[in-house]
């Protein structure tokens, strides 16, 4: 399977897709809603086939690649769900203590695509850290719509504490530098504003894509810095960033925000076709040089 242009695809489809996939919508209803369609040489099974992940689309680091070794690691969580565990991948050579990076997933479990950014940042000289959420309940089992499911199923607050823990745990491994910062999509998108607001004497940088910000209670305590990277065609995510950008600037947090123009929610997974490649290139350059900049 390739990509099909996304210029092709209706917007109503990529708004039913992302009603779905954020528990909005049940499966029944979008299929019914992508048949009212009327695409051009496209069938219905084609259409549903494009708006959802094909992971062998997304690897641009093997596992095997001879410049990492990658391996699962687990740490304690007495907060969340008592013991978790995350792919954590390292640089093969590092002359001098690196920065870490915690990779945080969507809302489905630590599935190939996020796994294959831990990877693209080692190769960048990163310390790579993804946890699985679903890890309590045997981990990501090989199909978003059933990892869906089951993150649905988990507490809230339990998976939010999971992943502080990670986050302590991989700032203190023996090969970092003492600096750590966060990137995450979608729900991981929020859980990078979380925990730049709930331990921000921990991260050092965050990197939200498409991300929610935290509670109201939480938000004003964010210090930064944040680069925030948005989809102009996501209504959902960018209905809050009016009013978390007035709260960052009150503050005075050092920010930037990217908006970038007729992308989806979800740009950055080249595994479907909401992925645009110029602004994915875009949005993870800026990702590599902010995380450069700021974890050194």
């Amino acid at each position: 399977m390739s990509h099909i242009d996304p210029k092709h695809i209706p917007q109503q489809a990529f708004d039913w897709y992302d009603e779905y996939a954020h528990g909005d919508m049940d499966r029944r209803t979008f299929m019914t809603r992508l048949a009212s369609l009327s695409v051009a040489g496209l069938s219905i099974g084609a259409l549903s086939s494009a708006l959802t992940p094909n992971y062998a689309l997304a690897e641009q680091v093997s596992f095997n690649d001879e410049d990492i070794t990658a391996s699962y690691q687990k740490f304690e969580s007495p907060e969340g769900y008592g013991i978790g565990q995350g792919y954590l991948v390292l640089p093969n050579d590092m002359p001098k203590p690196a920065p870490a990076v915690l990779v945080v997933h969507e809302n489905r479990g630590l599935n190939p695509y996020i796994k294959d950014v831990a990877r693209r940042l080692a190769k960048d000289g990163f310390i790579a850290f993804a946890p699985d959420a679903l890890f309590p309940l045997g981990g990501y089992p090989g199909n978003d719509d059933e990892g869906r499911e089951m993150q649905r199923s988990m507490v809230r607050e339990k998976i939010e504490h999971d992943f502080i823990a990670a986050a302590r745990f991989i700032k203190q491994h023996s090969k970092t530098n003492n600096k750590l910062g966060v990137v995450g999509f979608c729900f991981g998108g929020y859980i990078s504003n979380l925990l730049a607001a709930k331990i921000p004497d921990v991260i050092d940088a965050a990197v939200p894509f498409y991300g929610t910000p935290a509670s109201d209670d939480l938000v004003s305590q964010v210090k930064g810095p944040l680069l925030l990277n948005f989809a102009e065609n996501d209504g959902r995510v960018n209905e809050s960033w009016p009013e978390y950008e007035s709260i960052l600037k009150a503050n005075k947090v050092d920010y930037q925000a990217h908006i970038y123009p007729n992308t989806q929610h979800g740009f950055h997974n080249d595994s479907t076709s909401r992925y645009e490649p110029e602004a994915a290139k875009l949005a993870w350059s800026r990702t590599v040089a902010f995380f450069k900049n700021h974890l050194a």
